[in-house]
């Protein structure tokens, strides 16, 4: 959020679109720079006690806004949980689309530790020893030690949905934007793909 901050430079009079987010990682952001935020998710995303007049349930395969409606886009650890490829495009493109400028932000396929499952090099294994392990022991099972039910629907979406993603792959998804690297010791933690260094929205073909 500090780079964000640092590149974006929202005020309080800028119109974002958290495109499944929530309101807990905006108390990050100092109140003076704390945006005018509308947020896109499913219902189970949201506590009681959200603004409902901010809290949009929706796909962010199909933004229910006009072509940039909204100042700033932003997006947190999202288009690697949509679908395969021509779901995540779906996904780009709809973000431009809405977006006068966007900042888009994914783990990367590269670092070591899978980041949802918490468990290293599992998301390099190929897709039989993936199942194999990842139906068996997990790092993220070990900490959160969750429902038998609870666990084989995160265990199903991870091998079934979730698609990390390269630079390369964040580029062609956002052609044209600057893709920034937030690092972690020796290795890049996680790709963003931004226009706020300059370039506008640009509504897809």
């Amino acid at each position: 959020m500090r780079q964000f901050l640092e590149v974006c430079r929202p005020s309080r009079a800028t119109r974002v679109l958290d495109v499944g987010g929530n309101p807990q990682i905006w108390a990050l952001v100092p109140e003076s720079q704390r945006p005018n935020v509308v947020y896109l998710n499913l219902p189970r995303a949201f506590e009681a006690g959200d603004d409902a007049a901010r809290l949009v349930f929706g796909d962010g395969l199909h933004l229910p806004f006009a072509d940039q409606s909204f100042d700033l886009v932003f997006s947190n650890s999202v288009i690697e949980h949509v679908g395969g490829e021509a779901n995540q495009r779906r996904f780009a493109d709809e973000i431009r689309r809405v977006a006068k400028r966007y900042w888009v932000q994914t783990p990367n396929y590269g670092f070591p530790v899978e980041q949802h499952l918490l468990t290293p090099f599992l998301h390099w294994l190929p897709a039989g020893l993936k199942r194999a392990v990842a139906t068996r022991f997990t790092v993220w099972q070990w900490i959160a030690n969750p429902s038998a039910e609870s666990k084989r629907f995160y265990v199903e979406h991870f091998l079934n949905d979730i698609r990390l993603l390269t630079r390369e792959q964040m580029r062609e998804l956002f052609p044209g934007a600057q893709i920034l690297r937030e690092q972690a010791f020796l290795w890049t933690k996680s790709w963003t793909a931004t226009s706020a260094g300059g370039a506008s929205g640009v509504r897809p073909k």
